[in-house]
């Protein structure tokens, strides 16, 4: 007698599945209203004792934390320098509708904190909003409005340009 002819067996899948979870806060990420970035630009204060309301050079910078919110550090170097940290929620890019400048302004608003340094270094509440601007795959210009509770309200404009990463 012939042997008779086995059919392999199927084995079953036995790895595990992957159970993986992304990570919720992945820093450096886009987020919806754009790239993350690293930039420069100005001040222009309104009034206030600190050199968040006066005219000053900024340093600032959007990490994105999730799809929606990032932390937006900066900043203000004068006499007493105030660094702003505050984290914010991003909304998407909306056109502006002006026909000549097809423009997408990514709208954000936030709070923190804001400390000013120097020989009576102090520290208090901050409001942060703006819009940031995308101008190539690699720019994004910004402009926004911060707000600090510092020794008296201090309100400044924030108007830069930062590399994207």
């Amino acid at each position: 007698t012939f042997p008779q002819p086995t059919t392999p067996q199927q084995v079953p899948d036995t790895a595990p599945p992957d159970t993986t979870v992304e990570p919720a806060i992945v820093p450096g990420t886009a987020t919806r209203g754009g790239a993350s970035y690293i930039g420069v630009g100005g001040n222009i204060g309104f009034g206030g004792a600190t050199t968040l309301s006066e005219g000053a050079f900024a340093v600032y910078s959007k990490i994105g934390l999730t799809e929606t919110f990032s932390i937006r550090p900066a900043a203000f170097f004068g006499d007493n320098t105030v660094i702003a940290v505050p984290i914010t929620a991003d909304f998407p890019p909306a056109e502006t509708g002006i026909a000549a400048a097809q423009l997408n302004v990514a709208p954000y608003i936030g709070a923190g904190i804001a400390i000013s340094t120097g020989q009576d270094s102090t520290a208090g509440a901050l409001i942060s909003g703006g819009v940031d601007v995308p101008l190539t795959e690699q720019f994004t210009a910004t402009a926004g409005i911060n707000i600090g509770f510092i020794d008296d309200t201090e309100v400044g404009l924030l108007i830069g340009v930062g590399y994207n990463f």
